[in-house]
């Protein structure tokens, strides 16, 4: 027997082995679809045929939404074979949807239907359903003032914060007068300063936009100026033999070499600042979704509170991956290790 026999007789049982565990893996993963599916069915029917306790609206909205859900993840499981690219994508989905699907009919089934959570405090998801399509206006206009405060108080402070920093790692000058006065005013919580921003500027809205420009600096300023002074000496002394300027110095080699540095400062100084945001929006600014949920709290909404709470999640989470892609576009020549 030739070895070219021999290796196609050895190969043999591991390719008839592999197959067979592809094809269970495929049955696993199409049952696992199946039973995402009839969880949401089944949701669908607890939210329609079971009476509610209270006053809810859009039930039998959310159950037909939920049953075409449902009923397109059956599809998936029982016919993915046809469309393996969107098989594919579903799942990896499915567990998240089988949960899902668990916790939306426990959390119906908790509130609507029993009084196992006390009311309002505890609304179903009709209710926040109710709220989104009812209320989607006033919670658009919200979003637009938060993202745009947001971005404006971020974008200003994230750029005094780079200079600063760059100063910091570049100038010794610089860095004897600023170090002090970063050390007594950088770990002070920006809400601290609000009785002072709000009384020093001509409006709660300028006032809010130094205070989210304040939380974004500090942590920008701290992580530019440490990867300004970790570059390798051994790089500027080339470029120097090569007979560059100051100038060239900083913006070709100290700022490429610390731009790892200024994003992981940007991504602390985002998600300080989304906390400033909405205390600010809270305390003095008449827009944006602290406003809206301090409304909400005040006139016992609780529907809409966890409404704007949600798109508060999602918006921060919303900006956080578009700071991730901007990364990965800037620093293509390094391996994304984190993905959001």
């Amino acid at each position: 027997m030739s070895l070219a026999s021999l290796d196609a007789a050895r190969g043999a049982p591991d390719e008839a082995a592999f197959g067979a565990f592809a094809s269970r893996a495929s049955l696993g993963q199409s049952a696992l679809a199946l039973a995402a599916g009839a969880v949401w069915l089944g949701f669908a029917f607890l939210t329609l045929r079971w009476p509610d306790i209270g006053d809810w609206g859009r039930g039998p909205e959310l159950a037909w939404a939920a049953a075409i859900f449902g009923g397109l993840l059956a599809a998936g499981g029982l016919f993915g074979g046809l469309w393996p690219r969107a098989a594919k994508r579903l799942r990896r989905s499915t567990p998240w949807f089988l949960v899902l699907g668990l916790f939306f009919s426990l959390w119906q089934a908790a509130t609507a239907k029993s009084t196992l959570l006390p009311q309002p405090f505890f609304p179903p998801p009709h209710a926040m359903l109710e709220v989104f399509v009812d209320d989607w206006a006033k919670l658009a206009e919200s979003v637009a003032a938060s993202i745009r405060l947001e971005m404006l108080g971020f974008a200003a402070g994230a750029s005094a914060g780079f200079v600063i920093g760059v100063l910091l790692g570049w100038s010794r000058a610089f860095g004897y007068w600023a170090h002090p006065v970063m050390r007594l005013i950088g770990p002070l919580p920006a809400i601290a300063w609000l009785p002072i921003a709000f009384f020093a500027f001509p409006s709660s809205w300028s006032a809010s936009i130094f205070l989210i420009g304040l939380t974004t600096a500090f942590p920008v300023a701290i992580l530019t100026w440490s990867g300004v002074a970790s570059v390798n000496m051994a790089y500027y002394d080339v470029a120097r033999t090569l007979g560059a300027s100051p100038v060239f110095l900083i913006f070709k080699v100290a700022i490429p070499a610390a731009l790892p540095h200024v994003f992981v400062g940007l991504f602390m100084g985002l998600g300080a600042s989304f906390a400033v945001l909405v205390t600010a929006e809270m305390m003095g600014v008449k827009a944006g979704l602290g406003f809206y949920l301090q409304w909400a709290q005040g006139w016992a909404a609780y529907a809409n509170m966890y409404a704007a709470l949600l798109i508060m999640s999602l918006m921060c989470s919303g900006l956080v991956t578009l700071l991730f892609k901007l990364r990965d576009r800037v620093l293509s020549y390094q391996k994304a290790d984190v993905k959001w």
